[in-house]
């Protein structure tokens, strides 16, 4: 049975839920300048400069913020001890809502359970799907890593794939960990985790060309970030390898990279969503006293691109949602 998943259908939720939020008397048009009302969330993620990915989380989430008319402060910080910093930072402030990501979850235990303790409602998206419920979020908006990376295992056995990459470009992020684990655990073949720095683009690729040059028998590359999967292309380009390329997340290029042929799959979690459902939940808590998932995370993906549905993505892909 073929295992690719080729759902778009979860930005329609999110549409839906911002529809049953209409009858609220928010104002529906508007931005983050422009709040209607005098609540404010904080988005706090690991986020690190220059990655692409959380620049669709931060534009779901301010999305959501001006459709419902409130304020959205952004912030973010890879080292656990700064970003739970900006959470204490937050509960001071007194905000509305939290939003936050969990790359690290005992890094950031005390702060999110401080935030509880005030009061404050809690969603985690993206990182620390098994931690969220425990600390005492309302539910956690993401991928089960664990299923999507299962799925990525499979599907690379039966492109023919026998011995890959998984490229880790975040240390410590037990997300990532968790996505090279599922995938090696259904793969057939043999696969090795490859630590880079995701920081340094140019870095990035001459690690991965350098592996390929030393092993001519890795034929496949598994990156768990859309940018880094442009950057294993290019080292499999200059290394002269013919090892497939597959990802984890989106960007408009890896999607043209797709249809292209240069990438065999991407499995999109579907960033702008956690973003936008991570708001729309604090504020549905705040203003209806509702706990979306009740008390079970929402998932947000994983949503399989492969190129037989690639042009469909690419629109949304290319006005920076997908």
């Amino acid at each position: 049975m073929k295992r690719i998943i080729t759902g778009v259908g979860t930005v329609a939720v999110a549409g839906l839920l911002l529809s049953a939020c209409s009858g609220t008397g928010q104002e529906t048009e508007g931005s983050t300048d422009t709040a209607t009302s005098d609540l404010t969330y904080a988005v706090i993620t690991h986020a690190g400069p220059g990655d692409a990915f959380w620049d669709r989380v931060k534009s779901g989430a301010e999305q959501a913020g001006g459709d419902y008319g409130v304020e959205i402060t952004y912030n973010s910080d890879p080292d656990p001890a700064k970003q739970s910093q900006l959470i204490d930072n937050a509960v001071a402030q007194e905000v509305d809502g939290i939003v936050v990501s969990m790359a690290n979850p005992d890094g950031v235990q005390s702060s999110v359970q401080r935030a509880v303790d005030a009061g404050i409602p809690v969603v985690t998206i993206n990182s620390g799907i098994e931690r969220s419920a425990e600390f005492g979020a309302i539910t956690h908006i993401g991928q089960s890593e664990t299923v999507a990376g299962e799925a990525v295992g499979l599907e690379l056995s039966e492109a023919g794939v026998t011995n890959a990459l998984c490229v880790i470009q975040e240390a410590g992020n037990v997300g990532l960990e968790e996505r090279c684990k599922a995938a090696a655990s259904t793969f057939s073949g043999t696969m090795a985790n490859l630590q880079v720095d995701g920081t340094n683009d140019a870095e990035v690729k001459a690690t991965i060309k350098s592996k390929l040059q030393a092993d001519a028998t890795i034929d496949g590359v598994l990156t768990l970030g859309g940018q880094y999967a442009m950057d294993a292309v290019g080292a499999v380009d200059e290394s002269g390898s013919a090892a497939t390329v597959a990802t984890f997340d989106l960007s408009d290029d890896v999607v043209s990279a797709i249809s292209d042929g240069a990438i065999l799959f991407a499995v999109d979690q579907q960033p702008y969503v956690q973003g936008f459902l991570g708001v729309t939940a604090v504020h549905l808590r705040a203003t209806n006293g509702n706990d979306v998932g009740g008390g079970q995370p929402v998932f947000s993906g994983p949503a399989f691109v492969t190129k037989a549905n690639a042009a469909d993505v690419a629109k949304y892909a290319a006005n920076g949602t997908r």
